[in-house]
């Protein structure tokens, strides 16, 4: 018989660091749940995780979006748009392309959605803001605000800020794909382990209930097709493999056909750019609609590519995300074009300006602009095809000819929106710092966004065929974003690099925007310049890398310690649980 194991006595001399200890956890918890009272949509992802982990990290990676978005709306507010508009002063050179005397209702609608006219004289693009240095005094002292450094600086810290958002998600993210597997373990941890205890209510625990056989159903797919992938012969495994190249080919033949078509919309747009009304309005749309319509096509023809070529349905994930991630090298085609037709190719005699200055007064604003029609077209065709397609595909759903039930209720792809989602922050990325106010549009498109798909997958869409993991996911979502992030940092680094605008913006008196940092440094005091300096040299980063290291190491050595201790433990106990049974 097993003896009982008698607990070992608490001594008083422990009570005050247990009663600490409990108190620490209550109030952390207690802390998670007001937090969570007042987090975005939060009992909204609970009824969206019905329909599965992976549609859920979709909307919870749309929600990440949104947070970040606006607080770095609020970074540029707070030190670029606030100060230009409370030391806002008369320029003696004017750049002003907005018409004077009435204006029609419909050219009003026109530059509201190109945005020219009073759109290109305010706030919402670069040439608007001022190149001035502030100097006032404030209790006794000077104060001086300069505009241009703060700009570039802001922009500088924009993308800074997003990089750490996506690292820091990426880490929960790398966690959640470590865990996660397929094998017995998979299993055991959701049977053993997947209930949440604090369900209540019949609601919360057939919703659990659903969300347990999501994740075993995804498990059970994957092992089915590995079985059937072991079990093919050496002329299937080939006939397999010959599809996937050639589907390959076909898939990067589409994407070279869709960057052809975006090079000649924007070379055929900003040649008609003078051409005025609707017609005029279709021109300065066209390279956002060949752009739509290929990110649309594109992704929806890979996603069948990816049916074809049988991979299991993580993997599907993955070969669709990075199939069509060349989609946003799309948005580096058109500023490729676009920059082509700004910059001067020939020597300083016949471009004394460095740019194109007779077609491109202040191009800034033009690359803001197209930014701009890119997120607006974006949000339209989004808020389009619930009207006028998914809502139509419920109803003809309801029909019995076979036909319409065939065309019925669409899918959730997970992948396609996905990727839409990286494509939008990347052209807001890549935008800002030409259209400052765009983290603003893109925080209410992304917001629209949401509530318009909540309602397609509430209402329009069926439960999906193929099955999608949320651990995996959710971690390529990250990388294809971060590399959104890498394609607007080239972009950003390349407009510092050239050559500004002379009419406009915050730079026009610099050669290049980077310059006004080494003006800037050049008029502090000796002692302030030396020791910023003394921070940017060898001298004191090297110290502060070894010493980052070393407290790492230290970290991950007591980390190891402690789990050697702890597999000690646990073998101290298997042994003694042995003894006692024998």
């Amino acid at each position: 018989q097993v003896q009982q194991m008698q607990a070992p006595a608490q001594f008083s001399g422990g009570s005050w660091k247990q009663k600490k200890t409990i108190f620490v956890r209550k109030f952390k918890s207690n802390v998670r749940e007001f937090l969570y009272f007042f987090s975005l949509w939060g009992k909204t992802l609970q009824k969206i995780g019905n329909f599965g982990g992976g549609v859920q990290s979709y909307f919870i990676f749309l929600r990440f979006l949104v947070v970040l978005n606006f607080v770095s709306f609020l970074l540029i507010a707070g030190f670029v748009l606030i100060p230009s508009i409370v030391f806002r002063s008369v320029d003696i050179l004017k750049y002003d392309p907005n018409p004077q005397g009435l204006v029609v209702f419909y050219e009003f609608f026109l530059d509201l959605l190109s945005g020219t006219g009073f759109m290109e004289y305010s706030y919402m693009f670069y040439g608007y803001y001022n190149n001035t240095v502030v100097v006032t005094s404030l209790v006794g002292s000077d104060f001086s605000y300069n505009i241009p450094l703060a700009y570039l600086l802001t922009a500088v810290f924009y993308f800074a800020f997003c990089l750490i958002c996506i690292i820091a998600m990426g880490k929960a993210a790398r966690v959640a794909v470590t865990t996660g597997g397929s094998d017995v373990r998979s299993y055991s941890m959701i049977v053993f382990t997947g209930w949440d205890y604090g369900c209540l209510g019949s609601k919360a625990t057939k919703l659990k209930q659903r969300n347990i056989y999501y994740r075993l159903q995804v498990d059970l797919e994957e092992e089915r097709l590995k079985k059937h992938a072991a079990s093919l012969t050496l002329c299937n495994k080939v006939t397999l493999y010959s599809l996937r190249v050639l589907m390959f080919f076909v898939a990067i033949g589409l994407i070279i056909a869709t960057f052809v078509a975006i090079a000649y919309a924007t070379t055929f747009s900003q040649e008609n750019n003078n051409v005025q009304g609707f017609l005029g309005l279709f021109y300065t749309y066209l390279p956002s609609i060949v752009i739509t319509t290929g990110n649309f096509l594109v992704p929806l023809l890979c996603d069948q590519i990816a049916l074809l070529e049988k991979y299991p349905p993580s993997a599907t994930v993955v070969v669709a995300l990075l199939a069509v991630v060349l989609r946003l090298v799309s948005l580096g085609i058109l500023l490729y074009t676009l920059w082509n037709q700004i910059v001067c190719h020939g020597s300083t005699d016949t471009c004394p300006c460095h740019y194109n200055h007779s077609n491109y007064q202040c191009w800034e604003t033009s690359v803001g602009q197209e930014m701009y029609k890119l997120t607006l077209f974006d949000l339209l065709v989004s808020i389009a095809l619930l009207v006028l397609v998914e809502f139509p595909r419920m109803v003809v759903d309801h029909w019995s000819c076979n036909l319409t039930q065939w065309v019925g209720r669409q899918e959730f792809v997970v992948p396609s929106n996905v990727l839409g989602l990286v494509y939008g922050q990347t052209v807001v990325w890549t935008g800002a710092l030409f259209c400052p106010l765009l983290p603003l549009i893109n925080t209410v498109k992304f917001v629209i966004l949401f509530y318009c798909k909540k309602i397609t997958l509430f209402y329009n869409c069926r439960p999906a065929l193929r099955t999608f993991r949320s651990t995996t996911s959710a971690f390529f979502f990250l990388a294809v974003l971060l590399f959104g992030w890498i394609l607007a940092l080239v972009v950003m680094i390349y407009s510092v690099a050239i050559h500004p605008s002379f009419a406009c913006g915050p730079f026009r008196s610099f050669l290049r925007m980077w310059k006004i940092v080494p003006d800037s440094l050049a008029i502090l005091p000796k002692g302030t310049r030396d020791f910023l300096f003394f921070i940017g040299s060898q001298a004191f980063s090297v110290p502060v890398f070894m010493c980052y290291f070393i407290a790492l190491a230290s970290i991950y050595g007591k980390s190891v310690a402690m789990l050697r201790a702890q597999l000690k433990l646990a073998g101290q106990d298997k042994q003694f649980l042995v003894k006692q049974i024998e």
